[in-house]
Order: C-alpha cells, then sequence, then structure tokens
C-alpha cells in the first residue's frame, strides 16, 4: 500500500482502538497488536513526516524529561467533596438541597422572611394577621417536607462511582487539548500536560463539533492489571513495591519523564467540569453523555435516580458490584443532576452544597501472624513476609501480606504469634494495618531482621545505617536491608532473567524457562553473565536437555552471538546495578564512549550536573576537588547515587564481569556517545552545543525524528524550558513552553525558520 494511505489507515484504526477500549469498553485488539502498529506508523511518520497528522497517536509517545512543574490557576476551582458514611447522612444531605431548591419550598421561605423583616402593610398590615399567616405558611412548609422525607422524593440525582485515582483538570480549546492540571490546592495546580499528552484514555482532539471551552475534570488511575504487572516488574527488580494504585498513580503523574509515564498505562474517566462554554449541558447526565460522545471516558455506571431511597439502593447495589470492576473505587458520588439547581445552592469555601460521596468502609479483619519469612530479590534486597492464618478478605483468601522493610516491622511492633488487622490496600495488595494488643499470647516473638543474607549468609547492608545513639534507640528506622553479596544464589537466577529481557540484551530464547532448564540440569555452567555467551561451548550438553531441539539451540546461540553487539548502555542495563535502570544507562552511554572511559572517571564524573551547581566550595570539601565537570552531560545521578554506582564498578565482581564480558567478544563501546566538538558543520554549528526545546505541532516532522536530526548535529533537546535553555522551536498550539520561553527572554523560531537553518536537511 502506498505509505500516505498507510498512514491514514493506521492513524484511524488506533483513534478507533482507543475509543473502543477506553470509551466504549470493547476492545478491538490486543495491547500488543497496538503497540505493533504503533510502531508501524511512527516508522513510516519519519520516513514521511509530510503525512503525519498533528493529532497523530504517535505524538504520544514521550520526549525528553522535564525538568520541573509550573504552576496553573484553575478557571472554575476544583473544591474537595463533602463525605458521609451511613445512609442517614445521604437522606439529611438530599433534604437540605430539595429544601433549598423546591420552587414551593423557595416561594414559601420569600414571604415569611417578608412577614418577619419587610413592610407589614396592605393586606397582612395587622400582627394578628401577619402571625396567622405566618403559622399558615409553616404549617404548609411543614407539610411539604414531611411529605417528601416520607416518599424519598421527588428529586433528580446522580450517583457516580467514586474512582480511587488522581483528580485532574483537562482543558479543550477548539475541541484540541490545551492543559491538564492537577487539583493542587483547589485554586491552583500542576500543570502535568506532559504527562496526560501520553496517557491513551485522555483525547488529544475531540470527535465532531466541541465547544470553544471543554474543561473536563475527572481521575486518572491505574487498573489493577497494570498495577500488579508493576509490582511484579518491580519485584523482580528487587526495587520496592507500589503501596496502592491510587499512590502508583499520583507518583507516575508526577514523574518528569514521558516515556515511564507512558509505559505506566494509566487511564481516565471524567465525572465533572470546569469552565465551560454556555448551552453546552443543562445536566449532569447531559454533560457525560456529550463528552462521552466527543470521545472522553465516563463511568458506565453512572445512573440517574428520581428519588433518595433510589439513590440508597444504587449505593448498595454498587457497593457489592465494584468488585468486579478492573480499578479501585471507595465510594460513590450522589449529585443533583439539574447544573440550575447546582448553581442555586452554590459552595462553600470549602465544598460544594450539591453534591457528597458516600465512602464505603474498607475491609478490614483479624488474623494471627504465624510467621515471617526473609525473601532475597535481585538486588539483594531482604523482604520480610508475613504467613498468616488463612481468613478471606475482599472476597479472595489471604495467608500472605508484605511487611515492606524491618523498619515497619519494629515501628508497629510486629510479632509472631499476634492477631493482627489486615485490609486490602487499594483493595488490592493484603496490608498489616497493625496488632490487636489485647490478644497477645505471652509467647508472642519478636521478628528478627537477619544479620546475614538468610541465602547464602553473606554480609548485609542496612539503610540507613543505625541509629545514632545519642538521638535514642527508634530515632532512626531502617529503610532497607540488602544482602551484598554478588555471588548469592537467591540473586543469581534473577540476575539472568533480567539480564536476558527484552529490554536488556534482548536474547532470543533465553527466557525463565531456557534458564531453569539449563541450571536445573547441573551440567552446563550457568551462573554468571560471562557463562551466557560460552554456551555455544555446551551444544552437545544443550541438545540432550529437555525440549532443547537442534533448531531451537541454534536459534538460542544465534540470538547470544547477536547480543554482544548491543552495546554499552544494554550492558549497563542487563548487569542489575543499584540506581542504574534503562534511562540511566542511556544516558552514561551518552556521557562515556566506553565502559573503561566510564571506569576511569572520578565519583564526581559520574554526576555531572549535581557536582557543577554545588558550589566551588562545596565541591572541595565532600570530593576534594573544586574544578566542574566539562563538557557537562546529564547522567541522571546525584549525589547519593553516583557514589553507589561508583563503588559497584569497582567492585570485585563487576571488575571480573567486564573482563569476562570483553574477552568472549561482547562490546562494552557506546552507540549512543557523541564526541565533543563531533558535530557536523555548517547547519550544525547553529545548533552545537545548544539546548533546544520543541513544543507545538510541526508539519513536516515527527518530533522523535527531529530529535535525532538536532542531537546528530550537536544539540541537546529538552522537555522544559528554563534558564539553561538556548533555543525553543514552536509549532501551531505551543502553550505553556512557548508562554515560558516569552517569559526568560529565550529565543524562538518557528518551522519556516527552522527550515531555512536546516537547509538541505529538512527532508
Amino acid at each position: 500500500m502506498e505509505p500516505t494511505k498507510r498512514i491514514k489507515e493506521l492513524t484511524d484504526l488506533l483513534r478507533r482502538a482507543n475509543r473502543a477500549y477506553y470509551v466504549d469498553a470493547k476492545p478491538i485488539m490486543s495491547d500488543a497488536e497496538f503497540d505493533g502498529l504503533l510502531g508501524e506508523l511512527a516508522s513510516l511518520e519519519a520516513a514521511h513526516p509530510g503525512a503525519a497528522e498533528a493529532d497523530s497517536p504517535t505524538k504520544r509517545v514521550g520526549g525528553e524529561p522535564i525538568e520541573g512543574f509550573e504552576q496553573r490557576a484553575h478557571a472554575a476551582p476544583m473544591l474537595s467533596i463533602d463525605n458521609s458514611y451511613d445512609e442517614k447522612s445521604v437522606w439529611e444531605w438530599a433534604k437540605r438541597c430539595f429544601e433549598g431548591t423546591d420552587p414551593e419550598l423557595l416561594r414559601i421561605g420569600a414571604e415569611l422572611r417578608g412577614l418577619v423583616g419587610g413592610d407589614h402593610g396592605g393586606l397582612f398590615g395587622g400582627g394578628r394577621a401577619r402571625e396567622e399567616r405566618a403559622a399558615e405558611l409553616r404549617r404548609r412548609r411543614d407539610e411539604i417536607v414531611g411529605q417528601w422525607s416520607t416518599e424519598g422524593g421527588p428529586g433528580e440525582y446522580c450517583c457516580d462511582p467514586k474512582v480511587d485515582g488522581v483528580a485532574i483538570s483537562l482543558r479543550y480549546e477548539r475541541g484540541k487539548l490545551a492543559h491538564a492540571v492537577t487539583r493542587g490546592d483547589g485554586v491552583r495546580g500542576d500543570d502535568v500536560t506532559h504527562a496526560a499528552r501520553v496517557v491513551r484514555a485522555i483525547p488529544l482532539k475531540l470527535e465532531g463539533a466541541a465547544p470553544a471551552v471543554l474543561e473536563v475534570r475527572g481521575e486518572v488511575f491505574m487498573t489493577t492489571r497494570t498495577f500488579e504487572r508493576i509490582n511484579m516488574e518491580l519485584e523482580e527488580a528487587g526495587e520496592d513495591t507500589l503501596a496502592n494504585p491510587r499512590n502508583a498513580t499520583a507518583g507516575t503523574l508526577k514523574n518528569l519523564d514521558p516515556n515511564l509515564i507512558a509505559a505506566r498505562r494509566l487511564s481516565f474517566q471524567a465525572h465533572g467540569r470546569g469552565e465551560v462554554s454556555e448551552g453546552f449541558a443543562a445536566s449532569h447526565s447531559e454533560f457525560l453523555g456529550k463528552v462521552r460522545a466527543l470521545g472522553v471516558p465516563t463511568s458506565p455506571h453512572a445512573k440517574v435516580c428520581a428519588r433518595v431511597a433510589d439513590v440508597a439502593k444504587t449505593i448498595v447495589e454498587f457497593g457489592g458490584a465494584r468488585r468486579g470492576l478492573e480499578y479501585a473505587t471507595d465510594g460513590m458520588v450522589v449529585r443533583l443532576n439539574r447544573f440550575g439547581q447546582q448553581e442555586a445552592l452554590g459552595a462553600t469555601s470549602k465544598s460544594p452544597r450539591w453534591v457528597i460521596a458516600f465512602k464505603y468502609p474498607p475491609d478490614r479483619t483479624m488474623t494471627v501472624l504465624l510467621d515471617v519469612l526473609h525473601q532475597v530479590g535481585k538486588t539483594g534486597k531482604i523482604t520480610p513476609r508475613a504467613v498468616m492464618k488463612p481468613v478471606l478478605l475482599a472476597g479472595t483468601t489471604v495467608q500472605h501480606a508484605t511487611l515492606h522493610n524491618y523498619g515497619q516491622v519494629r515501628q508497629k511492633d510486629i510479632r509472631i504469634g499476634d492477631t493482627v488487622e489486615i485490609e486490602k490496600a487499594g483493595e488490592i495488595i493484603p496490608y498489616v494495618v497493625g496488632v490487636v494488643r489485647s490478644k497477645r499470647p505471652r509467647d508472642a516473638r519478636a521478628v528478627e531482621a537477619p544479620g546475614v543474607c538468610p541465602e547464602c549468609e553473606g554480609p548485609v547492608e542496612v539503610e540507613p545505617s543505625d541509629a545514632d545513639p545519642s538521638l535514642g534507640g527508634d530515632a532512626l528506622l531502617e529503610t532497607c536491608r540488602r544482602c551484598v553479596n554478588p555471588e548469592c544464589p537467591a540473586q543469581v537466577r534473577e540476575k539472568l532473567i533480567w539480564f536476558c529481557g527484552r529490554r536488556q540484551m534482548d536474547i532470543e530464547g533465553m527466557g525463565e524457562k531456557t534458564i531453569d532448564l539449563i541450571r536445573a540440569s547441573g551440567r552446563i555452567p550457568l551462573a554468571q553473565f560471562a557463562d551466557i555467551f560460552r554456551l555455544r561451548e555446551h551444544r552437545g550438553a544443550l541438545l540432550e536437555l529437555e525440549r532443547m531441539a537442534e533448531k531451537k539451540v541454534d536459534n538460542l546461540l544465534g540470538g547470544i552471538e547477536e547480543a554482544k553487539g548491543r552495546g554499552m548502555a544494554k550492558v549497563l542495563a542487563g548487569m542489575g546495578i543499584r540506581h542504574v535502570g534503562e534511562s540511566t544507562a542511556k544516558l552514561l552511554a551518552r556521557a562515556f564512549p566506553s565502559v573503561d572511559a566510564l571506569l576511569a572517571a572520578p565519583v564526581w564524573g559520574l554526576m555531572p550536573t549535581a557536582f557543577n551547581r554545588m558550589s566551588a566550595k562545596k565541591r572541595e570539601e565532600l570530593f576534594g576537588h573544586a574544578e566542574p565537570v566539562t563538557p557537562e552531560v546529564d547522567t541522571g545521578l546525584g549525589v547519593d547515587t553516583a557514589p553507589v554506582v561508583h563503588h559497584y564498578l569497582h567492585s570485585v565482581a563487576a571488575t571480573r564481569t567486564f573482563r569476562e564480558l570483553r574477552a568472549l567478544g561482547v562490546g562494552l563501546g557506546s552507540k549512543e556517545y557523541k564526541a565533543p566538538g563531533a558535530a557536523e558543520a555548517s547547519a550544525g554549528g547553529v545548533f552545537a552545543g545548544k539546548t533546544v526545546v520543541l513544543t507545538g505541532t510541526l508539519e513536516r516532522w515527527e518530533r522523535s525524528a527531529l530529535k535525532e536530526v538536532l542531537e546528530n548535529l550537536g544539540a541537546t533537546c529538552s522537555g522544559s524550558v528554563s534558564n539553561r535553555t538556548h533555543l525553543v522551536i514552536a509549532g501551531e498550539n505551543a502553550g505553556s513552553k512557548l508562554d515560558r520561553a516569552r517569559e526568560l527572554g529565550v529565543e524562538v523560531w518557528d518551522e519556516a525558520r527552522l527550515v531555512k537553518e536546516l537547509g538541505d536537511r529538512a527532508g
């Protein structure tokens, strides 16, 4: 198919897939298929930038990390909602709403106020007549309220599940996403547009005829499946797992790297409005229907009720059904449906009077702590894991729970034999809330943190170190306990699996099952990274293993041979070095031409940005070296992390690993490094050494393709505008970055100027 037609076909298909998944809840393709088609589209757009649409699905691909958040004022305040915890308080709230909006009651109230405080001449001029009329009005008022209280109506309420996520306001101008802002203090919040743009559930462009201004308020959240996947990956990497989906979502939104945010696959549901062009909708239910038609996800469980009794029934019914949802909910938001009634009631300084949130009580139960296991992860982290008497909680049988670290065990004074209270954090992960002290048996035993690794009996490192005795014994609780023996058997298997993984060395055929099969045989050495590249010497033994036919073995050995050329960044990312993940490994590879150069660098050379920001006095005091690092290439490491990485790189284990990998033909040179002054001449001279920010939509380029062009010419592309920015290239709908550039006096180019400067390289 002709490329332009294929680009159009893929663009339309991926948009339909997003709507089908997030709005209609009827997926038309798997995540893997979506990612594959998105990759194909990105490649085609890079080759044919003129055919790419301004709001192409590829525009969600993250750019460079931003340097910090800007504050932005809300056009209409984002107020909090009053909570209720029982049916009675919902009835009382509904009664107040009825009394404040019923036309007959409002007329009676106005007349009563006139009788009490107004001009009393005319028909009711006499005092007795006024009193009789007032008494009649009060009787009529009580009759109306009494009838309403008995029947639970009439009224018009919209019940909408309260998703346990992070509140955000999306502002669309002429149908295009302009800004995304967190709640903040209700008046101002953090501009997280960089994050919203990579959340597939949030449309970048609305479908159909959109109002000039449309602010949609809603919740960004993480599904149960995504949360469990991320925790599994973190656990495999030996990192701290996330406490619950809401905290995970908040942390993800506040991340400065759009690529990480995109990988987390956050979701979104609309539940309210901010500033909206006049005449868009007359009620909340109409508003939800209209934004849904525009492609904005809303809850399929929203329901309009005519009586409070129906509201109460809806709350109870959803309380049971919510367990089957793929995301966490912690309540039901009930509001007056008609916007006219909402405006009549208004708000206090804190909360609207026309809405209330019924909060479901957390599922909590008690059980007995039978034992505490000590698990060792890939990075050597030792985690205490509770073994409990099985108990039913929120529909599942719970027997295990993480205790996170020994500091928390000590702080909560958890002992083996204790009766403990547990609940499901975010309704997913079993969590030990605390100890029921009144039920503590006399023989309850303290949980002893292991002084040596429970797997290899090697030395352990405590973070932070033991408390300063002068501050008292509990003044400083540990946050992590780690085995520092790189030969620890518990770590070997996990490290091998990680090293061979798709995002590290990407060795085809060397998955978890194959690694286990080889190690279980006892005939083929596989205990360190270098052993992977020695497997060719054991081809005969591999063929004798179960399910290892000749073709499979040859494919495996071919994949291993191919992996030798992955380069320095992949090797570093695969070694499981603390504080060196995929992103940091790439940054180190940009800063150093080879592993040898990395090893030759002093500790401050691993953290040039953080080091250069210190005063000369501070640099001398901490490192005995005052001169700034040049050239400065940000490695992502800082004062706390660079020494840890430097120490490991020079350890006996790392030195041996690098030596053996090199001897086996594994490339340790950088594919990302560009020597200072190596930028091209002519147009390259304009960009060499410059920090450039791209913003808005450009007609001729997909952003990642333009970044590659500029970086080849010596530029550093950043995700945010600061005092260190040299140039901003602004396309259509440039937004806040362009405003910030003008405030700081940063030079700004439009696309025409960029094309002129690039000359032949403009494509």
